[in-house]
Order: structure tokens, then sequence, then C-alpha cells
């Protein structure tokens, strides 16, 4: 329900592209992690994903659980509850490797958080958390990177911008690309794991950036062009 409805809302917000590095199917209960910059950007992640077949559950914040309308269909959907510095925080892992060994897919947001800044430009993702290299240890899952772009163009900055941002869109239609990156196997370590996830989702940022008319910012590996990426092609459909 909430890809879904991702993917009937965000083109009245504006225009997303999305491209994929290869189009094998993805391996049943494969981790997609993805860089956050925006509240928007799992809604644009989410529709993106919906658009090459995957209807992930979603590892968030647990206060989202407590807004009306949007906790409820959360709940209903069997997504996971973080409760960030609690004793209770391990169990959303638990939660997501059991999501796993069931054949759903798991979205998680590695970086623990929103970047403290209120421009609205790209930036490279910041470092992961220890999570996701312990998820794919537990399970054995293939990790897919995503990179997404332009969803701080929507919403970022203080909630009176924010709030403008969102009313202001559908005059503005700004671009949002989404890039989907080959599934890859980190290696053991859960320190090694780490980097090896950040560097691929730091690729598949660059190649959104790009997309989106943006130099990437931020640390950045090399200059990153995929040349087995897919054209790129609209995800307005729902």
């Amino acid at each position: 329900m909430l890809s879904r409805t991702a993917a009937v809302l965000l083109p009245l917000f504006g225009r997303l592209t999305v491209t994929r590095e290869g189009r094998e199917p993805f391996a049943t209960g494969s981790v997609f992690v993805a860089n956050h910059d925006s509240l928007a950007d799992p809604a644009v992640v989410l529709a993106a994903l919906r658009s090459v077949g995957v209807t992930p559950v979603v590892m968030a914040t647990a206060g989202l659980w407590r807004v009306p309308v949007l906790g409820r269909a959360l709940a209903q959907g069997g997504h996971i509850p973080v409760h960030r510095g609690t004793a209770r925080a391990a169990d959303a892992l638990e939660a997501a490797a059991e999501a796993v060994r069931s054949g759903r897919h798991v979205l998680i947001y590695a970086e623990g958080g929103l970047p403290r800044r209120e421009d609205a430009a790209c930036a490279a993702p910041r470092p992961f958390r220890t999570g996701l290299a312990r998820l794919a240890a537990a399970t054995g899952a293939q990790v897919v990177p995503v990179g997404q772009a332009g969803a701080r163009r929507l919403a970022s900055g203080p909630a009176a911008k924010q709030l403008a941002g969102v009313l202001t869109a559908p005059v503005r239609r700004p671009r949002f690309h989404v890039h989907v990156g080959r599934p890859v196997r980190l290696p053991s370590g859960t320190a090694a794991g780490t980097a090896a996830a950040h560097r691929a989702v730091g690729a598949a940022w660059r190649h959104a950036a790009r997309a989106v008319g943006e130099p990437p910012r931020g640390p950045a590996a090399p200059g990153y062009a995929s040349p087995s990426a897919g054209p790129v092609r609209s995800a307005s459909r729902s």
C-alpha cells in the first residue's frame, strides 16, 4: 500500500526518472540500502523501486508509527519500526532478518538519520551505521545499493521551508532521480561490510546527482560512470 501510494502521489509533486544496472530479477529477500537526506526521499525511493517490481518492507524511525494515517499504513504493511537509542533498537534488526528469511525485500537507511543542514543541494551519503552489515551477515542476503537525488528540492530545511517546498512543488516540478545499482555481497567483518556498502551507495548516488544536473558534493570516490546502467525512464505511472 505504501509503495503504491508513493507511486500515485509523487508525480503530482515532480518528475521522477529511474535507471537500473542489469535486468536480471532481484534475489528473493534482498536488502536495499539508500542514501537519506530528506523527509521526502522515502516516497521517491519507494515509487522508483515499485517501477522495477520491488515493494519492500521499510525500516523507519519508530516515531512515524504515531503519525495518524501513516502509522496505520506502516503497521498494516508490516514495516519495521526502529527505536533508536533504546534497549529495543536491536529488535528492528531481528524483525528485518525475519522478513528477509521469509522472502521479503527490506529497505534500510544505513545513515541512521537526516543531515542537519538547510540548503536543498545534493551531498554525499554520510557515514553508515553497522546495522546493514550485521543484517547481511546474519541472513546472507544480497545488498542492492540505491542512490537518490532531488528529494531535497521537495523538502529540506526547517518546517516552514519544507511546507513551502511541498506546496509549490506542483508548479516548480522538481526533478528526482533514483539509480539502482547491481546487487553486491558484502565482505565478512562489520567494518569491511559497512565500508563496502557505503562505497556502493555513494557510487549510485553520484549517478543520480548527475542525472538531476547537480555536481556531486562532499567526500567522493573518483568519478562514477556506469556503462551498464539502463536508459533513463519515467516512473510516473502507478
